[in-house]
């Protein structure tokens, strides 16, 4: 079961990563190409894409040294809540495809939520 949840972390990591920094310092290049950028302003994408950010750190760093484990439960959580967001969203202007991929990801943090908590 650690397998898999290292996997999974990892894997969500590095895509959280790539869109918090999509988020923070591409927003201008990506936000014509998407609409549903249109949905919020672009300080609450920044902000999203730092929370991404601060969760992709989250989901590795307390496992990975042993420091204070609930952090990646935490992380993975509150993941796993932004992604209900990104749902949202993307219902709203019919992005199927962002809709699975957010969906999916919810799940996997949720899964990794309950099975590092405690």
């Amino acid at each position: 079961m650690n397998i898999l949840l290292w996997a999974l972390q990892i894997l969500a990591a590095l895509l959280f990563a790539a869109s918090g920094v999509m988020k923070v310092f591409l927003f201008d290049k990506i936000s014509a190409d998407v609409p549903s950028f249109g949905a919020l302003p672009r300080q609450a994408w920044m902000a999203l894409g730092v929370v991404e950010l601060v969760c992709v750190v989250g989901l590795i760093a307390p496992i990975a040294f042993h420091w204070h484990l609930t952090l990646t439960a935490v992380a993975a959580a509150i993941l796993a809540i932004e992604s209900l967001v990104f749902i949202g969203v993307h219902v709203k202007y019919r992005e199927t495809a962002s809709i699975i991929m957010s969906a999916v990801l919810g799940l996997v943090m949720a899964f990794v939520a309950y099975g590092r908590w405690g």
